[in-house]
Order: C-alpha cells, then structure tokens, then sequence
C-alpha cells in the first residue's frame, strides 16, 4: 500500500524544534510496516529532517492567497503523479475540503491532535459531517477530543465506526526509582493557560521549606512573561526533546497544571512512561494520559502545594506511584504504531475488497428476509427461518429484520412501497447493531446505494445473499429474476443459489456465486412417516396465493398440467392433492398433519428441470420420511441414490414407479428411512448456514460439505 502523509503546514518535521505532530508520526511510523512505502509531506525551514522518506513542498509567499490552500494544491500535483491508496491528514480538517475537489474517490484518514471545535473546517455541524462522509476514518487522540466533535450532532452520528480513538505514545523506559534524584520537573510553555503561575508560585513555597528538593522547568514563552527565581529552580528553556526525556528519567515528581483544556498532554505521559509520579489538573484529556497518578481537585496554588508535599514527605506513597505508572504504562511506540497499522489495513481491505484473516470468532449477523410476521404464522415454516436458526446454532448473535413487514407498516402516500423508510431504517439498525454480515434473502426493496453506504461507513461489513426462485431460462419470471439476483452484485461478498450457478450463463465472473441445498431443519422435519402406514399414496401441494393464503386466477402453469396427465395414468393410485382443481392451498401446521399420512411426495417444481433447482417443498418432503419423487433431470443423483429417492424421467416412468412402490411397504420404508436421514445429515440448516459464512470470509477452503468438494 502506498501512503502520503501530510503535515500540517510549516510543521517542523525536525528534531531541532519538533512539535507534537512530528514527534508522534516520527514515533510511529519509524516502525510501522508501511514505513518504506510512506511519503511525508511537509514544509519544514530546518534542513536536518527526521530520518523517514520525506519531500519538502516549496511554496512561495502569495498576497491575497491562502498559504494552506497553496500548500495542498502543490501536494495534489505530487499525489496525482504517486496515486497514493491512503492519504493521512494531520491537524488541518479543512485541508480534506482543498482535497475532496480535486483527488475524489480516495481514502482519507484525519488525525485530531487539537480541539476540533477551535479549527477551521471542523467548527460547526455541517463541516463535521463532511468530515464523516468523506473520511475513512477519524482519529482522536484522547476520548476528550472525541466528544468535543460530537457535540451538538443528532445520535446518528455518535456511534459511527469512522470515529476512533488511538492515543499518543512515548517510549517506556524502566527506569531504577530508588536512583531517581529529589526533583520536580514542569515542561510546557510558560504561560497562564499551562498553568505555570500557579506551579511556580507553589514550587517557590516547596523550595523555600525543602531545602533537599530542586525543580526543573523546561519551555519558553515569549509573549507572556511570568518570572519566578530560586537557588533551587532551573530554567532550561526550550531544549531538544531527548534532553526533556533524560531530566524525565531522573526526576520524582512532574507537575501539570493546566488551566486549558488539554486535548491530550504529551508531558504527562512521558513524564508517566520515565517512572515520575504525576500530578494532573483534571482538565480535557489530561487524565486519559497517565494510569497511576494524582488528579488534583481544585487548581489552585494551595492543592498544587499541598499534593506535592504529600509526595514529597510520603516516600512510600510516591515510590508506589512511580512503579506503577512504568509498570501500568501500556501506550508505547509499538503499541500505539500498531493500532494505527491496523487501521490502515482496513482502508486496503476496502480499497481492494479482499479478506485479510478470514473470522473465526462468532458474529453479528443482520438476517434481512421475509419473516412473514404478519401472516400471523401460516408462513413460519420457509428457508429464511431455517437458515436463521442455522445461523443460532452455530453461536452467532442474530438479529432478524422482516423487509416485508417493515415496509408494509412504514408506507405511506409520500413513500408507497415503503421503501425509504425500509432503508433509513436499515441504516438506523446497523448504526446501533454494527453487524458483521448482512444476510439478505430476497430483500428486493434494499437498495444498492444503501449496500454502499454501508460498506463505505463499516470497510470491514460482509453482505452475503441468498436466492431460492428459479433461474431457469425457460421457467417463469427468469427475467425478473435474473435482475434480483444482478440489482446489488457489486455490493455482495458472496452469492448462495438454490440453482448450479455453472449453468448460468448471465452471472459475471468477477462476483462469488455458489450452490446450496433447501436446507432441512430438525425442528421443522419431525415426521417419521417412513414409521406410519399411510393410507395415501402420493402427496403433491401446489402453493400460488401464498401471501393470500388461498388460490387465485392464473395463466397456465405446466406443472397442473403435468399432475393431470398423471392422475389420468395412475387410476389406483390414492393421490391427496392441494392447490390446483379448485381445491384450496395447505399451509403450516395443517400441512404438516396432512402429509403424515402419505407414503410419498412428489417434488415438481415450475419450469423445466435444471441443475440442482428445487422449490423448497423437498425439505417438507424428504425431511419428514416420504419418499421424494424428483425429475432425474435435476441431477440429485449427484447426491442421492435409488434407496435415497426416485428419479423419474417423464410422466410415464413416474407413473410406473409409484405404483410400484405404492404396492411395496418394505421397499417405501427403506428409501424414505435412507431419504430423510442423510438430508438431515448433510443438507441440514446448520451445514448451510456455516457455509454461508465460510464463503463469505473465506475461512476454511478446505472443508468439505456433499454438495461442495472443489
């Protein structure tokens, strides 16, 4: 991955006068493993540079022009020759509006090491919100700060994944505490906002009664000139920032007392990783620096005095706080570098839209499908239901949204299917749940453009789809069908039909397409009827009107026409036959007590056969112990044999073989028996349901499942 990084501008990426910003991407990426393939821009006076791969961009002063704005239109000239994948910012939130019109369709990350309140292009709520459109990610550098760019934004916002906190680091050193000298260190500018005037009016107090104690001060501050003397109070001024780290090492006590609120404070913490014990005013971030320390109550001279005598007179109190702050210390270069890589392979993973480990923990996972929750149950007994259950016994948190119903509830004049409202209450949803994988099954109302946002808001989402309807280019509705299954493909990991995609021409190549069986569920499948003695023979249930519950007109459909042909053929057969010859449709429990008392069932599903398609029925079918009828043309030989199910191969052949079978209790228990135990072995909910999610995160390409050995 290539990666720019930009400075704010007149950053002096140098160790001769370092501010925070350098120091901390000097720090971090020193070793991170993109070092060698990141560029720092910058515009820096001092030619000694921190030793990283960096490129000085010249500008010269412009009157009437915006040196910032400048500044970025030269690196834009740079960046669109180098073609970076990832451009970091630093400081500068209005650099990204500079950078949005030129250099579009590019991950940015915005690091904040300031109040973003007090910043240009970061002050009010629109310009927020265009940071959080058009930002992979932001990064805060304490909690503090986080919370200040969220004030005043609608909840929408709060919980948003592009908002991270990864804090500063320093180098932690074990330092010896009982070789510590007897000083009090304060590093800052010296002026009333860091609060030096009340530290030094306290430290003279100090020195004045502990003769055996000195302070070192470190910092300058040319505007604001707040003078303090004493035999025992060294002035260093400004010094390089290794000689700040050694009077660190050496020192007991390092006192901050800032009146502002500090987005972080850099001294604390390295005052904390050097072994000092710390003493903090309770302001912005200040606290978030240190994990042993003391947080004064009130700032004032007299608690500053106060706390640094207890230290001072407590040897065993201070000496505790000392070792636990090295001990406790835990935001090193290395950690923190670390976290910031992290982040970064996650806008590659977006970028590129590839799996980087696979998942092996268990997931939230978004089911959007029909859950027919206004049907009042007649339709609880479908293929969503059973995946989801799948998809519980395997461990993973589910979350069930019933596209249908919710679109049915929330539609109004203004939004007659209820679609928008479907989507903006997907986008709610996942804001809250922050699912791993979307499951859609059938969910035509989701939008593609919603998909994306997703993927835009969450880089590291998995959206899968599932398709059971018939893709048969000479079955009903192939068309529409076709359509469904193309409408969102650039947004889906993974594809799951109920049809051999190998022969479908129209699926392109570039997505993941796979197969899966009508998967059985062993709370669904409970008959045994292989077990009865049926006093029907063949069982067939035709179900147009499903949402209706009841028949309704309709064209020609070729499989009455086929069961006719083979009620005229089969004359002593006992049929019981639902949803065509003007005999209403069976659904739910009703269905489940009439086909207890068949021997078979026959599985004939719309449109010519094609490989491997059925209409879920076969579940209901085989899975209860009939035996299944099944066009040979199916190719379910491929998974079954004779003593598993019929194949026959036009109407006559079926014919023959049901009355055959009809005529033979023996030989009807056997493949019914056979039948259902190695569906519900191999085609069960739960097997699907796993292959679901080791297609979609590609997990283990080596395990096997009946319908899938490549």
């Amino acid at each position: 991955m290539k990666l720019s990084i930009l400075l704010p501008y007149k950053e002096n990426f140098s160790p001769e006068y370092a501010g925070a910003v350098s120091l901390f991407i000097n720090d971090t990426l020193s070793i991170s493993k993109y070092k060698k393939n990141t560029i720092v821009y910058g515009n820096t006076e001092y030619k000694k540079k921190f030793d990283l791969n960096y490129k000085n961009i010249e500008i010269a002063k412009i009157f009437f022009q915006s040196q910032n704005r400048k500044y970025v239109e030269e690196f834009i000239k740079y960046e669109k020759k180098r073609n970076s994948d990832l451009i970091e910012l630093h400081n500068r939130p209005i650099y990204l509006l500079y950078l949005a019109e030129k250099l579009k369709n590019k991950n940015y990350i915005l690091y904040f090491h300031n109040d973003p309140l007090s910043m240009t292009g970061s002050k009010t709520i629109n310009e927020r919100i265009f940071l959080l459109k058009n930002c992979f990610k932001i990064i805060f550098n304490s909690n503090w700060s986080k919370r200040r760019f969220l004030e005043g934004m609608k909840n929408d916002y709060i919980n948003s994944e592009k908002l991270i906190v990864i804090h500063q680091s320093a180098k932690k050193n074990n330092v010896r505490i009982d070789k510590k000298e007897k000083i009090i260190t304060f590093v800052g500018k010296l002026n009333k906002s860091k609060g030096y005037d009340l530290f030094g009016k306290s430290i003279i107090k100090i020195l004045n009664k502990y003769s055996d104690w000195r302070s070192i001060v470190i910092g300058d501050e040319p505007r604001d000139k707040i003078e303090f003397s004493h035999k025992n109070l060294l002035k260093l001024g400004f010094v390089k920032h290794n000689e700040v780290l050694n009077v660190y090492k050496k020192s007991s006590i390092a006192v901050v007392s800032s009146r502002w609120d500090e987005p972080f404070g850099r001294t604390s913490l390295e005052a904390s990783s050097n072994g000092c014990a710390v003493i903090i005013s309770n302001k912005g971030g200040l606290p978030e620096t240190i994990t042993d320390g003391v947080i004064l109550k009130k700032l004032d001279v007299k608690n500053i005095y106060q706390e640094i005598e207890n230290l001072i007179k407590n040897v065993k109190y201070r000496h505790n706080l000392q070792k636990l702050s090295v001990k406790n210390f835990f935001l090193t270069h290395k950690y923190v570098s670390k976290m910031i890589d992290d982040t970064r392979d996650l806008s590659l993973y977006k970028a590129n839209k590839i799996n980087l480990n696979g998942y092996n923990k268990k997931l939230r996972i978004l089911h959007i499908t029909n859950f027919n929750e206004r049907h009042n149950g007649r339709l609880f007994f479908n293929t969503g239901r059973r995946i989801n259950n799948g998809f519980i016994r395997l461990g993973n948190s589910v979350l069930e949204f019933s596209d249908r119903d919710i679109s049915k509830h929330y539609k109004s004049y203004k939004d007659f299917s209820g679609a928008k409202a479907l989507n903006d209450k997907l986008r709610k949803t996942c804001y809250n749940y922050k699912p791993d994988l979307i499951v859609l099954g059938h969910a035509d109302l989701i939008s593609s453009d919603m998909l994306g946002e997703l993927k835009d808001e969450y880089p590291n989402l998995k959206i899968a789809q599932w398709f059971l309807d018939p893709l048969n280019k000479n079955g009903p509705d192939f068309s529409k069908n076709k359509n469904r299954i193309l409408d969102k493909s650039m947004f889906i990991d993974a594809n799951f039909l109920t049809t051999s995609p190998d022969i479908l021409k129209f699926l392109p190549s570039k997505n993941k397409y796979f197969y899966i069986p009508n998967p059985s569920d062993e709370s669904f499948e409970t008959l045994k009827n292989y077990q009865n003695n049926c006093t029907n023979d063949v069982f067939f249930a035709l179900s147009h009107g499903v949402h209706r519950g009841n028949l309704k007109s309709r064209t020609n459909d070729n499989r009455e026409v086929f069961i006719n042909k083979l009620l005229e053929k089969s004359k002593d057969v006992k049929f019981d036959i639902f949803g065509i010859n003007k005999i209403q449709p069976i659904w739910a429990d009703l269905y489940f007590k009439t086909i207890s008392n068949s021997k078979m069932g026959l599985n004939l599903s719309r449109g010519s056969p094609i490989k491997y398609y059925s209409s879920d029925r076969i579940t209901q079918i085989i899975g209860n112990g009939l035996v299944t009828l099944i066009d040979k043309n199916t190719l379910y030989q491929d998974f079954f044999d004779e003593n598993e199910m019929v194949f026959y191969s036009n109407v006559n052949d079926l014919s023959e073989k049901i009355l055959k079978i009809s005529r033979d209790e023996k030989l009807r228990k056997k493949i019914g028996k056979n039948g259902r135990e190695k569906y519900l072995k191999y085609f069960n909910s739960n097997l699907v349901a796993d292959f679901i999610i080791n297609k979609t995160f590609e997990i283990n390409h080596k395990k096997k499942y009946l319908w899938y050995l490549d």
